[in-house]
């Protein structure tokens, strides 16, 4: 359990001070005139048409990520999630990667194969020790033999009515790629996460590789300038800044992971010692090069504003500072409506979710630009 003096400031431990509240404009705007909300045939509904100034207030471009490709609507991590987003509208397509014993990169997740959400189908090859692969570790498998798994099947009950996709393998960057150019999506953008376990190190492939695999398939994709690089490894970031300069950088956070046990320096920080900076993670990330902070909204994670017992740890003040320095801040990961308009009133510049759908009718209500909905072309 996090203490509340580790959350709800920029700065641990909090400041005596409470920053003075701040909004972007009212928040109880009554009857607001939107596009009338269809279903697009595809899961999640949404304002269908772009929202127009709304009250007096500018429209404003907003970050939607779509968290796995929307996990919400459609099983997490594989091509129809992300096919649902783009059919949907969002900015941003955010996804995690793994590496395979072979070397090959894989859009997923968790870095031990969850069978409440990939079974296994057949061998890779007839009579594989190795078989079944559920619960085995990604970076102990090849990726043939990851490519059996089905990933699309079982759907999950935190998420009622998520849509399964029958079949779904673990996608590759490549494949996810190549989906938006069928999709012609030249402007949506990639959030990659490298999910190295700083903590655990064994348990997934190293930083080195997770930065040279990354970076070599984006720059393959021809999609360079619409990749950003995210995680919580901030080693990993220290070292793509080498390897790539001209990716952009997100530094993901939560209070857990500043400090090691008995306030031993973090596993996850890269060498970096929270102390050193006054125990502010904005000043922690802008030291390595970073375009963006990603902090977890507040806890409980699965918490909401309206909750008793929740404890915000992206604030209007760890945003003023961020952006004091000309860093963004887009939180993860809330789906509740309420939430979003509270982070809003912070100032984020965008917010990753698991409904997409819920974030395009918020930023509608408060008169946001709306990201463009794709159809998927054939030819």
């Amino acid at each position: 359990m996090i203490g509340a003096g580790l959350i709800g400031t920029t700065t641990l431990p909090s400041r005596t001070s409470r920053p003075r509240a701040r909004t972007w404009g009212a928040r109880a705007l009554g009857v607001v005139a939107l596009a009338v909300a269809v279903s697009t045939g595809v899961t999640g509904v949404a304002p269908a048409a772009p929202a127009t100034a709304v009250a007096g207030r500018p429209v404003r471009d907003f970050d939607l990520q779509a968290h796995r490709g929307g996990l919400g609507l459609v099983v997490e991590g594989t091509l129809p999630a992300f096919a649902n987003a783009l059919e949907l509208g969002v900015t941003t397509l955010e996804m995690d990667i793994q590496i395979t014993e072979d070397g090959r990169d894989v859009v997923t997740h968790d870095r031990r194969i969850n069978p409440a959400k990939c079974q296994d189908t057949r061998p890779a090859v007839p009579g594989d020790p190795d078989f079944p692969y559920a619960g085995k570790y990604i970076k102990d498998l090849t990726f043939d033999q990851v490519r059996t798994l089905d990933c699309g099947s079982l759907a999950q009950p935190n998420y009622p009515g998520q849509r399964t996709a029958p079949g779904a393998r673990m996608p590759t960057l490549a494949e996810v790629f190549a989906l938006v150019r069928q999709y012609r999506a030249w402007d949506v953008r990639f959030n990659i996460e490298t999910k190295v376990e700083a903590a655990a190190p064994t348990e997934t492939a190293p930083r080195e590789q997770f930065v040279r695999v990354a970076a070599r398939e984006v720059v393959r994709s021809g999609f360079l300038r619409n990749v950003t690089i995210q995680s919580f490894d901030w080693g990993a970031l220290r070292l793509m800044r080498q390897v790539e300069p001209r990716l952009p950088l997100v530094a993901l956070t939560q209070p857990e992971f500043l400090r090691g046990p008995n306030g031993t320096p973090s596993p996850w920080l890269g060498g970096l010692n929270i102390d050193d900076f006054g125990g502010n993670v904005v000043a922690a990330a802008k030291s390595i090069g970073v375009s963006a902070l990603s902090p977890v909204h507040g806890n409980p994670q699965n918490g909401t504003v309206n909750d008793p017992d929740y404890q915000p740890f992206t604030t209007e003040e760890m945003v003023r500072q961020a952006h004091a320095v000309g860093m963004r801040v887009i939180p993860w990961t809330t789906d509740d409506p309420a939430t979003m308009n509270k982070l809003i009133d912070d100032g984020v510049d965008g917010i990753i979710t698991n409904y997409p759908d819920r974030l395009r009718t918020v930023m509608a209500e408060r008169g946001f630009r709306l990201p463009r909905a794709y159809h998927r072309h054939h030819s």
